[in-house]
């Protein structure tokens, strides 16, 4: 579905995502990087469960919100991957809160 236009011989990085590493294009957007990796769901709706990914694809939608880093809400199509970088699915449920301990 997705197909990458970086040159030929161009590096890659490798990340964590969802606890499996993978080689993703460097430069590369974190969705676009997912979406390469054929995995391109970036959290579940918070009331139905619904897989979501990223709709605009430019930072305006906030439909591809990521924990990455162990930081969560991240939003996906805006971040550039980084080598080592951990990346999880979101899932937040309507009672999900974050403590002080988080922040």
């Amino acid at each position: 579905m997705f197909r990458s236009l970086r040159p030929d011989g161009a590096d890659d990085v490798t990340l964590t995502l969802n606890g499996q590493q993978i080689a993703v294009p460097a430069g590369q957007s974190v969705w676009s990087a997912i979406a390469l990796a054929g995995q391109p769901i970036t959290r579940r709706a918070a009331l139905s469960g619904a897989p979501r990914s990223a709709y605009c694809a430019m930072g305006v939608c906030f439909e591809c919100m990521m924990e990455i880093n162990g930081v969560p809400n991240q939003q996906a199509c805006l971040r550039q991957v980084e080598p080592g970088m951990t990346i999880n699915t979101q899932t937040i449920l309507e009672d999900s809160r974050i403590t002080d301990a988080e922040l």
